[in-house]
């Protein structure tokens, strides 16, 4: 594993404020991440939030009743659906997230992540991504 850290720049918010730690969700992230709700407004169906992860965070498994689209704006990162191959993100990836798709996402190994999550419905955040699950994923996290 390289130790060196890329993409320390995201860490001071490229385009949105990074926000707070996300002390809310800690118990469905392993590793520290940061958010920013850039819309929650009671009137419109979808949050957007600037999600900022330190190198090697990732959420937990979860599913959306409803759908989540991330736009990724800095540093690499992953995401992964259940059953499917994991596919490696850098700023300009647009992921969708479909109606009850169990998947993740967070940071490689050695690199800031961030994205900007819009979400229609409600979040279940299920079991943790295992250490031996992540780090199968190697090749692009040096």
């Amino acid at each position: 594993m390289n130790d060196k850290i890329k993409n320390e720049n995201v860490k001071n918010g490229i385009i949105f404020p990074v926000g707070e730690p996300n002390t809310a969700y800690a118990k469905y992230f392993k590793g520290q991440s940061f958010l920013d709700h850039l819309v929650k407004d009671p009137d419109i169906d979808v949050t957007v939030s600037n999600v900022t992860f330190e190198p090697g965070a990732r959420n937990n498994w979860h599913v959306h009743y409803g759908y989540q689209i991330l736009l990724v704006t800095g540093g690499e990162g992953w995401y992964q659906e259940e059953g499917k191959p994991a596919r490696h993100l850098v700023p300009g990836d647009v992921v969708v997230t479909k109606n009850n798709i169990k998947h993740w996402h967070g940071a490689t190994k050695n690199s800031w992540f961030e994205h900007i999550a819009i979400t229609n419905g409600k979040s279940k955040f299920l079991e943790p991504v295992s250490d031996a699950e992540y780090d199968q994923l190697g090749e692009n996290n040096d």
